[in-house]
């Protein structure tokens, strides 16, 4: 599942719309896509507008059209747009350089309890992480993979042992 968010429920506002007012969205994502880096119900994330080309790397806010919004890491830069993926995914997915309207600057881990610890993506540790995330992408996505398949296997095997 995609790191999917929703203020225009809450705000009635358009993420361009917030980001251009306030200059930064602090929310939450749903869904399990950026894990482990956002974990759904407990950590926020902080965006600002995007400013010029994004990079490798960059955890990009999307439009996916036709009404939604995904939160993934930058992982190829290409002459009319990005390659996504988030942390947790297999699939890369082209965005188009229009679709793409804030970057992430941060993120608040257990921020909605309220006692959360704010993190800076120019943090030694978070580019640790990033570049880990990157470097891994292949052997992560061929053993998600495989275990998918195997996960596939197994219960159709209970299934039809039943």
């Amino acid at each position: 599942m995609c790191a999917v968010i929703d203020v225009g429920q809450h705000t009635g506002m358009t993420y361009e719309e917030y980001l251009h007012e306030y200059g930064s969205l602090t929310y939450t994502n749903v869904g399990t896509s950026m894990m482990p880096l956002l974990r759904q119900g407990r950590d926020l994330f902080i965006a600002a507008p995007k400013e010029g080309r994004c990079s490798v790397g960059d955890v990009v806010l999307y439009r996916r059209p036709p009404a939604s919004w995904v939160l993934h890491r930058v992982v190829e830069v290409v002459p009319e747009g990005y390659l996504t993926l988030g942390d947790n995914c297999v699939a890369r997915e082209h965005v188009a350089e229009d679709d793409v309207v804030g970057v992430m600057r941060g993120f608040v881990r257990d921020g909605r309890s309220g006692r959360g610890r704010t993190h800076d993506v120019s943090e030694f540790g978070y580019r640790a992480y990033t570049r880990a995330v990157l470097v891994t992408e292949r052997p992560r996505i061929f053993l998600k993979r495989a275990l998918l398949a195997a996960r596939r296997r197994v219960s159709k095997m209970v299934r039809r042992a039943r």
